[in-house]
């Protein structure tokens, strides 16, 4: 399919995990991808995979949590590139219940995960809006709509990301603006490998399993499985979806009762 000729997406976090799968999903699909990741060495690695495989993509270091960085950075892109697809994916995670919680902890989720996406919503959606269209998907969570034990701080801010996606879509729907998000479950990626690896050393294998059927259908998702439904909210044929939230989670929401 080439749902997205002609079009140019930003995606930011797009160095690994589920951004690097988004990223290569848009471009495979024909998008001009424009990766923002704070490890500029991983966003040029992804970028010279797709450029490999024939595609179009750019890597940029860009720390979201930056206000005049991150403007600094979309200004300069927009002075020769449309923008028609932000896809808010950079975010950083923590364990840890209300008391586990430190004041530089909550502040660090904040300034990422929720002032993150603001700084890019700001600085990309003026653009979209002189041009009367434009698509946003912004990464939210199960813990955006579920209490999930030793994630204070994270639901929190998944909570905002969330709530930010439906202030959008009402604002700007009649811009031709888009806005929607996605609510994984747990992922496998290489944070968890990163996790069980520093937590669990002895007993990696049987604190995986656990984890992976905490979804009741038995196992964790993959990035490509993430990539697959963003690239659907993002393409044409999502035209009629706006303000909406997708759980993309083996039934963790629904059926874990």
């Amino acid at each position: 399919m080439k749902r997205f000729e002609n079009k140019t997406a930003l995606v930011t976090g797009g160095g690994s995990g589920i951004g690097k799968s988004i990223c290569s999903r848009l471009a495979n699909e024909g998008a001009q991808v424009l990766i923002f990741d704070l490890d500029l060495k991983s966003a040029e690695s992804v970028a010279s995979e797709i450029q490999e495989a024939g595609r179009n993509a750019s890597a940029y270091t860009c720390d979201v949590a930056n206000h005049n960085g991150v403007n600094e950075l979309v200004s300069e892109i927009l002075s020769t590139t449309e923008i028609d697809i932000l896809v808010n994916n950079a975010g950083i995670a923590h364990v840890g219940n209300l008391e586990d919680t430190s004041e530089a902890d909550f502040d660090r989720l904040l300034s990422v995960n929720v002032k993150g996406v603001y700084n890019m919503l700001s600085a990309v959606l003026p653009a979209m809006k002189n041009r009367r269209s434009g698509v946003i998907l912004n990464l939210a969570s199960v813990a955006s709509s579920v209490g999930i034990a030793d994630r204070f701080a994270y639901s929190t801010t998944k909570g905002a990301v969330l709530t930010m996606t439906y202030s959008v879509a009402k604002d700007y729907i009649d811009y031709g603006i888009r806005c929607n998000c996605v609510a994984p479950g747990r992922v496998h990626t290489p944070f968890v490998d990163n996790y069980l690896n520093e937590n669990y050393p002895d007993n990696q294998d049987e604190v995986f399993e656990k984890l992976s059927k905490s979804q009741p259908i038995g196992r964790m998702g993959t990035p490509d499985e993430i990539a697959a439904l963003v690239a659907y909210l993002c393409s044409d044929e999502a035209a009629f979806v706006t303000g909406s939230n997708f759980p993309i989670d083996g039934g963790f929401v629904t059926l874990n009762n």
